[in-house]
Order: C-alpha cells, then sequence, then structure tokens
C-alpha cells in the first residue's frame, strides 16, 4: 500500500471542500503555494469544534487558508489571529477571510509570529505551527502556557515537505540514529517532536494527513 494513494484515498473521502475552499485550492496551486490542503482542513475545523474552540493563533497564515477552515467551527464572536511576514499574501488572506464573512473574527499581524504571539494574553483554544521548521520549538515554547486546558496545538510538515526528509525522522525516532547530516528544516522538526512529546501537559500523536500533522492536546 502506497502512502500516496492512501493520502488520495484520506481527501477522497474527507469532508468535501466548499466553492470558496476549492478556489483557495486552485490558487495555490496556480501560485505554487503550499498549503495544507482540504483533508488537513477539514481536520482543523473538525479538532476546533471537538475542544468547542474560541479562540485561534496561528504561527504562519500565507493567504488565510487555514484560517479560513478554523473560523468555519468559531463563534460569531470568537477570535482568529492570523500571522504572516509577506505583506501581500496577508492582504490576500484578509481579502478571502472578508469574503467568507470571517473578517470580524479575524486579527491580522504582519511580521515575526514570535513577535506577535507575545501580544496576545492566553488562553487560546486551538495553535497551528505552520511557519519556519527551524522555529518550530520556540513556538511551542512560546505558546504552550498560553493553550487551555483542553485545547490542542497543530503543527504541519511534520512527515515530509521541501528539504524534510521522512527517512531521517523514521531513523531518528525509531532507530535511534543521530541526525547530523539532517537538513535545519529536518532537525527543527525533530526538535518541534521531542519539545512536546517531553512536556507532560501535552500529549502528541502524528496523524499521516497531508504532510504530516502533530497533534499535541492539552491534557492538564
Amino acid at each position: 500500500m502506497d502512502y500516496h494513494d492512501v493520502e488520495r484515498y484520506v481527501e477522497a473521502t474527507a469532508p468535501a471542500p466548499d466553492e470558496l475552499a476549492r478556489e483557495m485550492d486552485a490558487y495555490a496551486a496556480e501560485m505554487g503555494f503550499p498549503h495544507v490542503g482540504p483533508a488537513v482542513g477539514a481536520t482543523l475545523r473538525m479538532l476546533a469544534r471537538m475542544v468547542d474552540a474560541e479562540r485561534v493563533f496561528e504561527f504562519g497564515s500565507g493567504f488565510g487558508y487555514s484560517a479560513y477552515w478554523w473560523a468555519q467551527a468559531l463563534p460569531d464572536d470568537g477570535e482568529v489571529v492570523l500571522t504572516e511576514f509577506d505583506a501581500d499574501e496577508l492582504d490576500d488572506a484578509r481579502e478571502f477571510m472578508t469574503r467568507a464573512g470571517f473578517d470580524a473574527i479575524a486579527r491580522y499581524e504582519h511580521g515575526d509570529a514570535m513577535e506577535a504571539i507575545e501580544r496576545y494574553d492566553g488562553p487560546f483554544d486551538a495553535v497551528l505551527v505552520d511557519h519556519q521548521k527551524e522555529r518550530y520549538a520556540e513556538a511551542f515554547h512560546a505558546v504552550c502556557d498560553k493553550v487551555a486546558p483542553g485545547g490542542v496545538v497543530v503543527a504541519d510538515n511534520t512527515l515530509s515537505a521541501g528539504i524534510i526528509s521522512f527517512d531521517d525522522l523514521l531513523a531518528h525516532f525509531a532507530d535511534d540514529a543521530a541526525l547530523d547530516d539532517a537538513s535545519d528544516a529536518t532537525k527543527g522538526i525533530a526538535e518541534y517532536l521531542h519539545a512536546v512529546r517531553d512536556d507532560d501537559a501535552f500529549e502528541t500523536i502524528v496523524l499521516p494527513l497531508g504532510e504530516g500533522i502533530a497533534v499535541s492536546y492539552r491534557v492538564d
């Protein structure tokens, strides 16, 4: 059984994206922009519903694709904080969120997500980590105390993406192999997974959806 066949199967059986999500998928394809895709998007929405999320923070939002899926599960007085270093992408996110009717609950932060999180108090019910892989662990440490008990932290690209090596990650975690020759992005993912797994306040599992998402549930 090939992983790509499994991925196609998951996407085929996942909740169907609506018209705007399909438009955003097409936009990502046209622009060559990496995004989580509809199967992961639907998972984010489901997680938000499962934890009764009211507030969401994103480390890296791109053109607003994941924020759009989160927002569908939030109440009318909820909040989703989008952070993006690229001003044009953040403008695109604002346009999509406005068209979807979610601009009132969206907060747009242009610049470094690590600086933005310092301006927000918790608690957050859901967090997405999807910016520079080398800074994933830093993001977790910055936000972990602001995650509500019963909340979730989701990290994208924890199996593969670009120069992230699944083989190196597998050898490291399954066989205790060193990562000396691995890419910085691969090392960043490994560092993140060690950080969330070593934190007794969180329970973590990696799911083979998209390019891999690590879901960490705050147990206390």
